[in-house]
């Protein structure tokens, strides 16, 4: 008895240290949502257009979409009539450790799924695929990253995008100062008052909030691409029942033609708040990630 003792503690131990919480390796989040029939579901305010807040406070967007989709498949799967969908914010620097924690089951934003992140969480498959990028006032007359030496420009605070432009910076020799904002409107706002030359961001992020500038006219985004995003979802690490009920749903979302008619709603027509048309067409990229699903980290996988 001593010994198998000895053995569960030891496992627990080697679980924990793995990087997955004691409380969620001995139990799927399936069994937490059937138990209590809800699901926590962490939404960004100002991801326009995965997630957002619209003008009742109320998060909306492409990736919510697909979320809530998700939660219909658990409800058939897990044979709940309904899922109470408990509505958490997070930002940059807080959705991977409030699903490392347990507090949010599923992120429904514009998450980068890359390798290192992995190592801490699980990813959907792909269900879009940016590019890092730059919006500018057009009179500043920046067109590529030699003209950034010495200047001040700003990226969002636990975004992949800062980490690029921090390495960047070095190994190129600029002599960038980069600040480090809370989320994207308060980094546009930097640009936008003078603080900072530019906001590195993934490109259709900028996008949005260039659209629903004051004056979309008066800015920029760089034409060239500097590093592939592909988005997921996502979800805990290690809890493969979990994993394989969330991915099969967005699978058969991609299947059946859901996702492509939720990326013609979002990005090629009109949307709230202020019905602003971002056009932007569907890229081969994604395509080919709708087609063969993967959630792989890979960006040389997406070309």
């Amino acid at each position: 008895m001593k010994i198998k003792g000895l053995l569960a503690f030891a496992l627990a131990g080697a679980m924990v240290s793995a990087g997955m919480p004691a409380a969620l390796a001995a139990t799927s989040r399936m069994d937490k949502i059937k138990s209590t029939g809800e699901i926590a579901i962490g939404y960004r305010d100002a991801a326009i257009p995965f997630s957002y807040l619209d003008d009742n406070q109320r998060p909306i967007g492409y990736s919510m979409d697909i979320c809530h989709g998700v939660v219909k498949a658990l409800e058939r799967d897990l044979k709940i009539p309904k899922i109470k969908v408990k509505l958490v914010p997070v930002v940059g620097s807080t959705r991977i450790p409030l699903v490392d924690n347990g507090t949010v089951d599923l992120v429904c934003g514009s998450p980068t799924n890359n390798a290192e992140r992995q190592r801490l969480v699980s990813f959907t498959p792909t269900i879009y695929v940016a590019a890092t990028r730059f919006t500018a006032l057009k009179k500043s007359n920046l067109r590529q990253l030699s003209d950034f030496k010495g200047k001040t420009v700003v990226s969002v605070a636990g975004s992949t995008n800062i980490k690029w432009l921090s390495e960047t910076n070095a190994k190129d020799h600029l002599g960038m100062h980069i600040i480090a904002a809370k989320d994207h409107p308060e980094a546009f706002l930097t640009v936008a008052s003078g603080r900072a030359a530019a906001f590195f961001m993934d490109d259709i992020l900028l996008a949005g909030l260039v659209a629903n500038a004051h004056d979309p006219s008066a800015w920029m985004i760089s034409k060239t691409a500097y590093t592939i995003e592909p988005y997921g979802i996502i979800e805990p690490k290690g809890d493969p029942q979990f994993k394989t009920a969330v991915d099969d749903a967005v699978k058969a979302m991609m299947k059946d033609g859901k996702v492509t008619a939720l990326y013609t709603r979002w990005f090629t027509q009109p949307i709230a708040p202020k019905n602003v048309n971002l056009n932007w067409p569907m890229t081969p990229e994604l395509r080919k990630a709708i087609a063969h699903p993967t959630d792989s980290p890979n960006p040389e996988m997406y070309k």
